[in-house]
């Protein structure tokens, strides 16, 4: 049991940000600060579902802008008017007629007016009356009450029923309520408007489905405004419709005038132009087919909800940031045209905004979390590796690069020649402004060749090779930084010279073998380093190329590795301190330097062939004995190719005329060996090269 705790707690750790993003959402959604997406996504799958044509025999008789014009009367109408209204439809003998009006005051055009319409209705039979169920809160007082018909009018009347519509949290109507109930004591529930219809059109021998048990239900629209027959008032009055129009049918009057103020917004009209009796009309529809909207318990969905922000954290986690996006995207439109078909096709509606969100939020909050991290640890690894080295060990990290694990590897020492002896002769701000150039210098020589910058000892540089990634040709690329240290240094040498007087020189040692390679150290302070004999000996070799008046000394085990690569002299068997067994060890020999020592050199010079006319002007970069490199050399100067060479100017005394072949390339830059050279300017080499190598 304890053994589990540690991989459980990892667990933990790594999907934090999808605990995370889960506890959010169910906060949102306990708190219903995700309803109104909800709602929103509710209507977009009305929208996408489109209208859907009334299979119930629903006819709505609008008191709307033609009928106010027509009848040239003014509102409220005389009830006469709509028992008028009544006896033309009751003649074509309709199953059932609702009215959603109010008539909760007597006429103000006399009893006899209000006696007309309660003969008219007594002798339909079929007539529902309207009540509204008002609630007045005020301080201290809170009153609710039903507001009926008349007496007169409700007694010839089939039902009396409110035809209040409940509001969402948003204000658009979706939901039909089967019983209106007030809160307070006193007053007795009564079924809703809907409800009785309903009842009504099962006595009238109507095939209808059972109610429902809930108190309310979602209505499941046919579509907006118009979806069921319109037919205006005043052409109903007139006698403009014949009766056998309204045989069978459900009959509906109400207002559709804007000035009447009886519309709300709701599926397929949420600018707020659904008429109420269109509400009525496709409520109707739903309860007599049976077919409400299904929600899917709120708790199921959250759950689900919950599910979908761990699924986005684990997706990045196992997937990284790109496909995992690929990936969240195809599972939400999965479980989008999931949701859709379900809809569709099962009247069932998944609340799917939360799952959205916490999908999102897993996701973003992972990526977030590992960009973080990542920036963390890449200013980490910075210290230690290459630009691209360090993406390669972020990237995959998961595979252990940076464990602790015996390797085979390169190990480079280098330090300063006499940093000692410099240093007193230098103030300490002068030390730190000179060791940070150089440190910067060869640090990026070190990523540039793919190596690990282990640490820095004072002005020594200790590098590692074929780490954390494997290269095979890491003793190769640990002498070509030895050899750019020694072209680095002595450009810094003529930098340090022209500014304190003080030449820079350095020496290098590379060892080849096995050590133990990874994160060392003690628990409060871990370091991405190497231990072992392997390093010893390279720190040796280093402290003796002074010994040796080599630049760079390998040994054996290096040397095997890039024989044939580089110009190599064997020094012999030493023995070196803290060793039992003599190391044959090697010097490594520039091209650029050969036999003989250079100093830097800034002039400019000419170089041109020998009969053919061609000249070009360089810069010089160093000189020696044996020749000069220079820079700016055009490519059509190539390797092996004799020149006549003249450089004058810089620190010279006098200018140098040779004739030189060109012994190495690299981009614009080449080696020339002098084979012959005027015998004026031997004596001006010799002078500046004890001038300069003092």
């Amino acid at each position: 049991m304890t053994g589990g705790w540690p991989w459980l707690r990892d667990v933990g750790r790594k999907h934090l940000a999808g605990i995370l993003a889960g506890v959010i959402v169910v906060a949102l959604v306990q708190f219903n600060l995700l309803e109104s997406l909800e709602y929103w996504s509710l209507a977009q799958l009305f929208d996408y579902r489109g209208v859907r044509q009334p299979s119930v025999p629903i006819v709505i008789v609008t008191i709307d802008e033609s009928t106010f014009t027509e009848m040239d009367e003014q509102w409220p109408f005389a009830r006469a008017r709509h028992a008028e209204l009544v006896t033309q439809l009751a003649a074509g003998r309709p199953r059932v007629i609702g009215i959603d009006l109010i008539f909760d005051t007597p006429s103000s055009r006399g009893a006899a007016d209000d006696q007309a319409f309660a003969d008219a209705i007594a002798r339909a039979g079929n007539v529902v009356l309207g009540a509204a169920y008002t609630k007045d809160v005020q301080p201290h007082v809170n009153r609710e009450t039903f507001n009926v018909p008349i007496k007169a009018l409700r007694q010839g009347a089939a039902a009396v029923a409110p035809v209040n519509m409940d509001r969402d949290s948003d204000g658009d109507v979706r939901r039909v309520p089967l019983v209106v109930t007030p809160i307070e004591p006193g007053l007795e529930p009564m079924p809703a408007f809907d409800t009785v219809l309903h009842r009504l059109l099962a006595r009238s021998g109507m095939a209808v489905k059972p109610l429902p048990t809930t108190p309310s239900v979602l209505i499941n629209f046919r579509g907006g405004r118009n979806t069921y027959p319109w037919v205006s008032y005043h052409r109903v009055v007139r006698g403009e419709i014949p009766p056998e129009h309204w045989r069978d049918k459900i009959v509906l009057i109400g207002p559709t005038s804007e000035i009447l103020h009886d519309e709300f917004p709701a599926p397929f009209a949420r600018d707020g132009k659904m008429p109420g009796i269109e509400i009525h009309a496709n409520a109707l529809e739903t309860l007599v087919r049976g077919n409400p909207i299904r929600e899917v318990p709120q708790w199921v969905s959250t759950a689900l909800a919950v599910v979908a922000g761990l699924v986005g954290c684990a997706l990045v986690i196992r997937l990284h940031a790109f496909r995992a996006l690929l990936a969240a995207a195809s599972l939400w439109v999965v479980l989008t045209l999931a949701a859709y078909a379900g809809f569709v096709l099962g009247d069932v509606w998944m609340r799917g905004m939360a799952g959205t969100v916490a999908l999102v939020l897993g996701y973003g909050a992972t990526v977030l979390e590992h960009f973080v991290r990542e920036q963390r640890e890449r200013r980490q690894l910075s210290r230690f590796f290459s630009p691209a080295v360090v993406r390669e060990v972020v990237r995959h990290k998961e595979e252990g690069s940076l464990a602790t694990s015996r390797r085979l590897l390169t190990v480079l020492f280098s330090d300063i020649r006499g940093f000692t002896s410099l240093s007193e002769q230098l103030q300490p701000e002068q030390v730190e402004e000179m060791l940070r150039d150089y440190l910067t210098e060869m640090t990026a020589i070190v990523h540039k060749h793919g190596g690990a910058v282990d640490k820095y000892i004072g002005d020594c540089v200790m590098a590692l090779y074929n780490v954390p990634l494997e290269d095979p040709e890491h003793a190769i690329k640990a002498v070509r930084t030895a050899l750019e240290f020694q072209e680095r240094t002595l450009a810094l040498s003529k930098r340090w010279e022209d500014k304190l007087g003080i030449p820079l020189r350095n020496g290098v040692g590379i060892n080849t073998g096995e050590a133990v390679v990874g994160t060392l150290g003690s628990r409060q302070l871990l370091q991405y380093t190497a231990i072992g004999d392997t390093i010893n000996l390279g720190a040796r070799l280093e402290s003796i190329t002074k010994d040796y008046k080599a630049s760079i000394i390998i040994s054996e085990s290096t040397y095997e590795l890039v024989k044939g690569q580089f110009i190599t002299k064997e020094l012999g068997d030493v023995t070196v301190k803290g060793k039992t067994r003599p190391v044959k060890i090697y010097a490594v020999l520039p091209n650029s330097i050969r036999k003989h020592p250079r100093a830097t050199l800034e002039a400019a010079a000419t170089l041109s062939v020998a009969g053919g006319g061609r000249m070009c002007r360089v810069r010089t970069r160093d000189i020696s004995e044996g020749g000069m490199a220079l820079v700016g050399v055009p490519e059509e100067w190539v390797k092996g190719q004799v020149v006549q060479l003249r450089c004058e100017g810089g620190a010279l005394p006098k200018a140098i005329v040779a004739e030189a072949v060109i012994a190495w390339r690299s981009g614009d830059e080449v080696g020339v060996t002098f084979t012959s050279m005027d015998p004026d300017s031997v004596p001006t080499l010799v002078e500046y090269l004890s001038n300069r190598l003092k």
